[in-house]
């Protein structure tokens, strides 16, 4: 029997997983609770929190372009994950101290260049770290340890707020705990690993060569961005919906939970269906999901729309990723996933900041309702594309 068993990974690969896991608890005891903690202590609105989200979201994105990059040009790329994290790990729990939903707009800001900086490379290092093919396993390895720190942390943060502390602040104060003990992880058992597939650098090829489909099918995926909106609007609408502010961690971590054991049964049914079928399930998953957030009337039917929510990234958060790289050629993937990221993440700015404003002047409904029209137009146009042309270049691995 030992002769089939697969290969350990390298133990790089397993700390990386735990660094994510320990970041990920520390985010998410304070992400779930951010929502109540801006309207209700600092008396922020819902066109504030939309702001925040969008540029903390849109500031992500462009700096997993930007870190991923110069982590190729120095050719070290630990000290980058390194910085990253560790700019992350302590900014962070500083909304603990925020008096102004502005303060939280910058710590906010901060932390999220953390993330950007530290994304690219750490996924880098890791490839780096093994052969081609165990690559799959070490990813797969390394989101899961993501995963269960997204639902570990939000239930610490229930029981902190339910049997410890009696507000919030506490709570985001704690959570430098486990970002220090990343860090310190990361410091530890991490090393910068050699390069595997050294080639000589290609010349950038010219602006105009990446595929007209794939620009058409980036143009869609913009439009339906613009009508998803920062998550943190539904934990907003769970609290005004009279789920108790110790059970919104617990909520998060369902959504998380279903969210993750969803996540590979969703790839495998784009390999079999088809990446744009599969996406257009998701983005009918979200349209109908907008739908019942804007009727909901009580904390029962929350929880039933979080778990049905989540099944809208097991759809599309593989099967997304996988067009893109169906669309172009292998050399220009790189490109083609840097176009992908600052494309969506530019649009989630305007994104937050319409359904806030939207949410403050005509209410929720209207707000939700508006996004649920907005992605089922977006689902039309991609499936325009696909049955109009687009079927011959999409490929099904």
């Amino acid at each position: 029997m030992s002769s089939v068993t697969k290969p350990r990974l390298d133990p790089g690969v397993v700390a990386l997983g735990w660094v994510s896991f320990l970041s990920d608890v520390a985010s998410d005891m304070i992400y779930p609770l951010l929502p109540d903690f801006l309207t209700r202590t600092l008396h922020a609105g819902p066109a504030a929190l939309g702001l925040i989200e969008g540029v903390a979201e849109a500031t992500a994105s462009f700096m997993k372009l930007a870190s991923g990059w110069w982590s190729d040009r120095v050719r070290k790329r630990k000290p980058i994950v390194v910085a990253g994290y560790s700019i992350a790990a302590f900014v962070r729990p500083l909304i603990g101290l925020a008096a102004s939903w502005a303060q939280v707009l910058a710590i906010r800001f901060a932390d999220r260049v953390g993330k950007g900086i530290r994304t690219s490379p750490r996924d880098a290092l890791l490839a780096d770290m093994v052969p081609a093919a165990e690559r799959g396993r070490a990813f797969g390895l390394q989101r899961a340890m993501d995963n269960a720190g997204a639902v570990a942390g939000p239930l610490l943060a229930a029981f902190l707020l339910k049997f410890v502390f009696e507000d919030e602040r506490s709570v985001f104060l704690l959570a430098a705990i486990p970002g220090v003990l990343a860090i310190a992880v990361l410091l530890a058992r991490v090393r910068e690993a050699p390069r595997r597939q050294e080639r000589a650098p290609e010349a950038a090829p010219p602006a105009g060569r990446l595929p007209r489909s794939f620009w058409t099918v980036i143009g869609i995926f913009v439009l339906f961005t613009l009508a998803s909106s920062t998550d943190a609007f539904l934990l907003l609408r769970a609290s005004e919906a009279g789920v108790p502010m110790w059970q919104i961690p617990l909520l998060w971590a369902l959504f998380n939970g279903v969210k993750a054991a969803g996540g590979v049964p969703g790839g495998v049914l784009a390999d079999r269906l088809g990446r744009v079928r599969t996406i257009l399930a998701g983005w009918i998953v979200y349209a109908a999901a907008y739908v019942g957030f804007a009727y909901v009337a009580g904390p029962s039917q929350i929880w039933a729309l979080f778990a049905f929510y989540a099944f809208f990234y097991a759809l599309t958060e593989g099967a997304e990723r996988a067009l893109v790289a169906d669309l172009v050629p292998a050399s220009f993937r790189g490109r083609a996933f840097g176009a992908f990221h600052a494309s969506v993440g530019l649009a989630a700015l305007p994104a937050s900041i319409l359904f806030g404003v939207l949410w403050k002047v005509f209410g929720p409904r209207a707000a939700f309702l508006a996004g649920a029209g907005t992605a089922l137009v977006a689902a039309a146009a991609l499936a325009a594309w696909r049955f109009g042309g687009g079927k011959a270049v999409e490929r099904a691995a």
